[in-house]
């Protein structure tokens, strides 16, 4: 059931974004007076269509349809999606009507910055539904997280490796200030820091960054965990313990004998003596004092915790709207900051990029609109920086090309946009087994 709900998200998720793209693209075509074709969710690869509004049952119920311009229609290849301008060389790599002289209504017949607007319209349209889920989501749900100062990490052994140590609060890396505890590990490695700042006790500590270890950092998730005090906010009513004098704010420093200063340093020591009683010191307003608690069959103590403060901004419809439009451009620039990583062989970056198999693994197992709409609003971000690359096949490819001809005025031949169009149809298909390979790769890990 689990895969299924995902499943179902990954594509609604895909159908959406893909159609919000060609959607630009069709909407300044029709602008400027360029006859669109076809306009596919999905690919119809040999011509095998799961819907078509040419179909003979559709033309029956809509007699009208057979007068429209443009074919729409749902193709059975779930790869993306395409818009099919006339006169363009596109993924279907359809060169007939190269032969004949160009028609007023063909894209090859419209001046360059017309072109530019055609081929951007996608990228622009991803840029604004971000823009607009963001806004929404900030409107609704406002933004909360827990924030970096005050607050000390627990490290795994990569960390402590890299010279960072349990307790450790981290202050800065290199001139980069973080905000979002939650984000240390991203900005540790979107910053390609040199240096950490920490404070280490009472004192301030610089650990020096190994950039041979970026690699390590993207594919180790769980760096720094939140080193959280065992400090009590209520004894559970089913607790075994239910009834014992513990107050809230009571901190457990000691237990068994081994001295406690975070939980995590307290979940091995529980399940060493579980369905057991043990002896633990706590600290209650600077005194210490003891008693024996129970420990449950799963080592517990049947105890709820203080959580970290949550940082919460509230937005109303209105402020929500340019806080979407700095969330949006945000996630672009960290995006970027994502592919030069990716680009960078020596961070080993490259083993991360996923497909819709790492897509899946993102949406939660339970329909969450929250979750949903922050994902769609990422994965459109990243269609449209995509989308800019300046790789033939891509909208930005054909940007590029246009921009030459723009300044040199000179246009490239339409055998050239060909050849080039293979060429990056090449590039893409590699990037996609790339990803597929990783995901196989994890899943099998």
């Amino acid at each position: 059931m689990i895969a299924l709900i995902k499943t179902l998200q990954v594509i609604l998720a895909l159908a959406i974004l893909i159609v919000v793209h060609e959607f630009g693209h069709f909407i300044f075509a029709k602008a400027f007076g360029i006859r669109v074709d076809k306009f596919f969710l999905f690919f119809d690869a040999g011509n095998v269509k799961i819907f078509s509004t040419k179909a003979p049952w559709f033309v029956k119920i809509f007699p009208k349809a057979a007068e429209w311009e443009t074919e729409y229609g749902i193709g059975w290849l779930p790869f993306g999606g395409y818009c099919k301008i006339s006169g363009m060389i596109d993924e279907s790599m359809d060169t007939e009507h190269l032969k004949i002289e160009p028609k007023p209504w063909e894209f090859r017949s419209k001046p360059a910055w017309q072109r530019i607007m055609v081929m951007a319209g996608g990228v622009l349209f991803n840029f604004i539904f971000a823009i607009l889920m963001y806004s929404t989501i900030l409107s609704i749900w406002g933004e909360s997280f827990i924030g970096n100062k005050g607050n000390k990490i627990y490290v795994n052994e990569l960390a402590h490796e890299m010279g960072f140590r349990t307790g450790d609060e981290i202050l800065m890396f290199d001139d980069y200030v973080p905000e979002n505890f939650g984000m240390l590990q991203a900005d540790l490695a979107r910053h390609a820091a040199s240096k950490a700042t920490v404070l280490r006790g009472n004192d301030t500590v610089n650990i020096y960054i190994d950039h041979s270890m970026i690699g390590d950092v993207l594919n180790t998730p769980g760096m720094f965990d939140l080193a959280m005090p065992f400090s009590i906010k209520e004894i559970a009513a089913e607790s075994p313990n239910h009834g014992l004098d513990l107050q809230s704010g009571d901190k457990i420093i000691n237990i068994a004998g081994e001295e406690v200063s975070f939980v995590q340093e307290a979940w091995p020591l529980l399940e060493a003596h579980a369905g057991a009683h043990v002896e633990i010191c706590y600290l209650r307003s600077g005194d210490t004092l003891s008693t024996r608690m129970a420990v449950d069959s799963t080592g517990r103590l049947g105890v709820y915790l203080m959580q970290p403060d949550i940082q919460t901004r509230e937005y109303s419809l209105v402020s929500a709207i340019p806080a979407g439009f700095r969330k949006t451009f945000s996630s672009i620039g960290d995006y970027l900051k994502d592919l030069k990583l990716v680009a960078t062989p020596s961070t080993e970056a490259y083993k991360s990029v996923g497909s819709f198999i790492a897509i899946g693994q993102i949406f939660p197992s339970a329909w969450d609109w929250y979750s949903f709409l922050s994902i769609i609003a990422l994965l459109s971000i990243m269609l449209g920086v995509m989308n800019l690359l300046p790789i033939p096949a891509l909208d930005g490819g054909h940007i590029l090309f246009t921009l030459y001809e723009m300044i040199t005025g000179r246009k490239p031949s339409d055998n050239f946009l060909y050849i080039t169009q293979l060429i990056g149809m090449i590039i893409v298909f590699g990037l996609m087994i790339l990803a597929f390979g990783n995901d196989i790769t994890r899943l099998f890990r």
